[in-house]
């Protein structure tokens, strides 16, 4: 039980910083579109991430690093396709009322899951660093690990999807919304530069 607080602060300090996911979360908290399907796909898969990593799939993701590769391509064009589409709402008006993302459900699905599995990122911050660090808990307190790292993961997501509607007055101004999308796009290309450079 003592190993709950530590995998809860770890995978907290992973997943706190901007990145393409809570930008995503982020957006869909505050356009109140599929807040709850977000949610739940980003928690359900850090939980699948985690505990993968505690039952030592790291050996698999790095004995196999072209796959790795794949990804981090396939994650970087994504994430210029979007941050492309980012800039197109900032830039026409309509797009602040009528948002030009994802809208159906089937739509924010495919978003939330491309955002999510699609950054190389989330295997080696989950997989491999969250699954060792759980693994050097003992055969008891790695799993009181998991417990507190996939705590960490439903209380962040939750709060941050749901409680982006708070700032919902402030996104009523479409110089707000503006702000937002240019600062999601820099974000997205930032991170697939680092994905292709590094």
């Amino acid at each position: 039980m003592t190993s709950l607080l530590p995998g809860f602060l770890t995978m907290a300090s992973l997943i706190i910083a901007i990145g393409a996911q809570n930008a995503y979360v982020l957006r869909t908290g505050l356009t109140r579109r599929h807040v709850g399907l977000v949610v739940t796909v980003c928690a359900l898969s850090d939980a699948v991430l985690v505990v993968a990593g505690v039952l030592g799939v790291e050996g698999l993701v790095t004995a196999h690093p072209t796959l790795l590769t794949v990804v981090r391509w396939v994650g970087a064009a994504y994430l210029v396709g979007y941050g492309l589409l980012c800039l197109r709402n900032a830039r026409q008006p309509k797009a602040l009322e009528a948002d030009g993302t994802a809208t159906s459900r089937r739509g924010v699905l495919t978003t939330v899951v491309a955002l999510t599995w699609l950054n190389p990122h989330v295997y080696l911050d989950t997989v491999l660093l969250v699954g060792s660090i759980a693994n050097q808990q003992g055969a008891d307190g790695r799993w009181w690990f998991t417990v507190g790292a996939v705590a960490a993961s439903i209380t962040w997501f939750t709060a941050l999807g749901h409680g982006a509607r708070l700032l919902a007055p402030l996104f009523a101004r479409p110089a707000t919304w503006r702000v937002l999308d240019v600062a999601i796009a820099l974000v997205m290309f930032a991170i697939a530069a680092t994905l292709v450079l590094g």
